[in-house]
């Protein structure tokens, strides 16, 4: 990436003459981008000037319908926020034909600083408290999805064999990755453009289903931008490329679920791992800190994890998404997995903390968040986690809130999480799952008639 043309959005057209429009955008509470699009005059002046965005578009629902209770739309006036660039985020759109750039943009309220009602905002607040006790979050990021053909409105394989398809595990399959070369390729070549150190694809064990793994980052905020634009990335090229592409959390009841794993660990002034002992690499108490905060505040954090109603669907015995706030040393069936880099190689750098809860569809702002959030309070308060689960024995630790309604109930009454995010932002996210809740409850499926009607 050439940065002197991504100094500013300014910068970034003089570079590109033949861009004549750019979209300008945001990502709401369900992770869903909202903007407008500008022509190229207009773009110039977004630098300076901000681009306004009523502050209420992140408080909707999944249908894009406002959400009264959360206090922005209604009541309020509906006013705005401005939007300003991010700064190394500016690129081209090859998934739309003609000349269009996009600008992402970070949402400030009237006083200039974050809008409350931004996760993203939270999500630098967050850093900052670690940046006020000399620690830098280091994350990574394996974000997994499916791709997929529709037939009668209904996702099924892309490559049409749906019968077959739910017998096979495709893990680690090069002849899947060969059979979809050119979007893989066109996927790693925008995440370039847009500044997302995306270094690996691999198939996953769904038909059609496969992982994308993003480089650690000394920048929590950056990595959250990486998933989100990846997630934009991959949805735009599929459908250029004649797919769908889905981070739903379970699209096929039959398959395996989609997943958004996040590493972290923490560097001090002088980028030394402090998860690790200097002289081993072999983790360290405050590492052990950070799993109690994370094993205490999960069961309450739940929502920022595991946001839809689909979400929970992925949530099953032996089935590596874990049901209970349990935690192992090197034990991929554990909610928390710690790695020690004494014994996996790359020392003391290499020891790191994976969370294996969140779904891909999670916004990656609240996910981060809740992570980072819980591990700095474990680390203030100095506590030890519960002993490791026993591998052979998974499911130690509170039983995880998997049911939708119980994780918005334990997220609206947590203290823990008001104190991640703010009480606004908590309130803000409650009223929107709540109402995407009862529009849920007030749908009746297909399969419900069938079970009930004869048999009631």
């Amino acid at each position: 990436m050439a940065l002197p043309e991504q100094s500013s959005i300014g910068a970034f057209l003089a570079a590109h003459p033949h861009v004549d429009g750019v979209e300008a955008f945001v990502f709401d509470i369900a992770g869903a981008p909202k903007g407008k699009w500008l022509a190229r005059d207009k773009a110039l002046t977004i630098d300076a000037k901000g681009l306004p965005i009523p502050l209420s578009v992140f408080a909707q629902d999944a249908w894009g319908c406002d959400v009264a209770d959360a206090g922005l739309a209604f009541g309020t006036g509906d006013p705005d926020g401005l939007g300003f660039p991010v700064v190394g985020r500016f690129a081209l759109m090859p998934w739309l034909d003609g000349h269009r750039a996009q600008a992402f943009l970070a949402l400030c309220d009237g006083t200039g600083a974050p809008a409350a009602a931004d996760p993203r905002g939270a999500l630098e607040a967050i850093v900052a408290r670690y940046a006020a006790r000399g620690l830098t979050p280091v994350v990574a990021v394996e974000l997994e999805f499916y791709l997929y053909r529709l037939e009668d409105g209904v996702p099924v394989p892309p490559d049409g064999s749906r019968q077959a398809s739910w017998l096979r595990n495709d893990t680690l399959s090069t002849s899947a990755l060969a059979a979809y070369q050119g979007l893989i390729d066109a996927i790693m070549a925008a995440a370039r453009d847009v500044g997302i150190p995306a270094d690996g694809v691999i198939s996953e064990a769904g038909p059609g289903q496969f992982e994308l793994n993003i480089l650690h980052r000394a920048d929590a905020v950056a990595m959250a931008d990486d998933a989100m634009l990846m997630r934009r990335i991959v949805r735009g090229l599929a459908h250029k490329h004649g797919f769908g592409a889905t981070f739903m959390a379970k699209p096929y009841g039959e398959a395996s679920g989609s997943g958004m794993h996040i590493h972290a660990s923490l560097n001090d002034g002088d980028g030394m791992n402090v998860l690790a002992d200097p002289a081993t690499g072999a983790p360290a108490d405050m590492l052990f800190h950070a799993v109690a905060g994370l094993v205490a505040a999960m069961p309450e954090t739940m929502l920022a994890f595991a946001p839809n109603a689909n979400s929970f669907r992925r949530f099953r015995p032996d089935a590596h998404a874990p049901v209970s706030a349990g935690w192992g040393h090197d034990d991929r069936s554990a909610a928390i997995r710690v790695i020690d880099g004494s014994k996996a190689g790359g020392g003391a750098k290499a020891t790191r903390i994976e969370h294996r809860i969140s779904g891909a569809d999670a916004n990656a702002y609240l996910a981060l968040g809740a992570m980072l959030g819980a591990m700095l309070q474990g680390i203030t308060d100095g506590q030890m986690p519960p002993p490791p689960q026993d591998p052979l024995n998974p499911g130690a630790g509170e039983p995880l809130p998997v049911e939708w309604g119980a994780a918005i109930a334990r997220f609206a009454g947590s203290g823990k999480a008001a104190e991640m995010f703010g009480q606004r932002l908590v309130d803000i996210v409650v009223a929107c799952k709540r109402q995407d809740r009862a529009a849920f409850l007030s749908h009746i499926d297909r399969f419900e008639y069938d079970t009930y009607l004869p048999l009631l």
